[in-house]
């Protein structure tokens, strides 16, 4: 415990010391610009230059002075007054209070350094002459607020933006988290509510209908904590899911996909899954009028269409998750929304392939 303080102090101490050497050469260089700023001829000789040393020092003091209290009237005013909330007060009160700070110390230096240099007597202190003075220290005070003022703005308004995009991106995060949080519930309901309808008709359908969804439901745990998955992944679910409903179904059910070669393409996980379950339950799929899904590639979006063959009587109630799921997700994701169309004939969803910035 002992060792852990030494090593702390250590490290506060060398914190503070950089900080002070850090400051100190900044005003030098300030000093040293302030002077060649306002006698370039002095540096053309060394007798000039030495006789510059009195200057040299009143404007590093000055700069000391000026620059550690606009510092501190930042971090004063930082906590207390915002300029994002209220710029118009926080200027006020920077503008003034760094001001009255600023004429007080540099009256303060520019008398010490006049006794020194002018050597009056007590009793004939140039006031005039002094207040004259100290308009030249108050002019660098007018820099160093306009600096320190924008430097102060700049930072809040970043810090700002930052705490607003953090909690943007948390929002959305926790939104996209719950819309995932329906897949799992909603996917195997329906399974097994497809499942309740089939162990009555064929035992040994019933079997192979159970091993397809274990491997199928292993692909949905897998991809729960994803944003984004790979095309040929979900396309290889769908294949998957709709042989499962093979099973079910038999010759009433048809599917077919045609992808060409996209790598790099990304979908929101299970949103094929959503589109088919959709599309088997609210539509018939008979002897007389089979039920045919299409999944095809088009450009940058895919293209999920099934006969338009609506139940008279939907047996399955609705849950709502389905289309709105999937554009709550895409709004998230994406500035670009899925397309839907519906005919006498065909319902079809374009659904657009994202794009991961690596």
């Amino acid at each position: 415990m002992t060792q852990k303080s030494t090593q702390t102090n250590c490290k506060g101490e060398k914190t503070l010391w950089n900080d002070l050497r850090n400051f100190l050469l900044v005003n030098f260089v300030i000093a040293f610009f302030l002077q060649v700023f306002f006698c370039p001829i002095c540096f053309l000789s060394w007798e000039d230059l030495i006789s510059l040393f009195p200057d040299f020092m009143f404007s590093f003091c000055v700069s000391m002075a000026l620059s550690y209290g606009g510092s501190r009237v930042q971090e004063y005013w930082d906590p207390r007054v915002s300029w994002v909330h209220e710029p118009v007060k926080r200027l006020v009160v920077t503008v003034s209070t760094y001001m009255i700070y600023a004429f007080v110390v540099s009256f303060m230096i520019v008398f010490v350094y006049a006794w020194i240099e002018w050597k009056f007597p007590e009793d004939q202190i140039p006031w005039r002459g002094v207040l004259r003075f100290t308009f030249t220290p108050m002019t660098i005070a007018f820099v160093f607020m306009a600096i320190f003022t924008s430097r102060s703005w700049l930072m809040e308004w970043r810090k700002s933006a930052i705490e607003a995009e953090q909690l943007r991106s948390e929002k959305l995060a926790s939104q996209y988290q719950s819309l995932k949080d329906q897949l799992n519930p909603h996917f195997l309901f329906n399974s097994l509510n497809a499942l309740s309808n089939l162990v009555y008709e064929d035992a040994d359908r019933s079997v192979a209908f159970i091993q397809k969804l274990s491997k199928i439901y292993r692909y949905v745990l897998d991809v729960q904590q994803e944003e984004l998955v790979e095309l040929d992944r979900e396309l290889e679910f769908a294949q998957n899911y709709l042989e499962l409903q093979k099973i079910r179904f038999e010759e009433n059910l048809n599917f077919n996909i045609d992808l060409s070669d996209c790598k790099g393409c990304y979908l929101p996980p299970l949103s094929l899954q959503l589109l088919l379950e959709n599309a088997i339950k609210h539509n018939i799929a008979s002897q007389e009028n089979p039920l045919f899904i299409s999944i095809l590639q088009k450009g940058n979006e895919l293209w999920v269409s099934n006969s338009f063959q609506p139940k008279i009587s939907q047996i399955e109630p609705s849950t709502g998750v389905g289309l709105e799921n999937i554009r709550s997700r895409y709004r998230i994701l994406s500035e670009r929304n899925p397309e839907i169309f519906q005919t006498e004939d065909e319902f079809l969803v374009k659904l657009p392939l994202l794009k991961v910035n690596s």
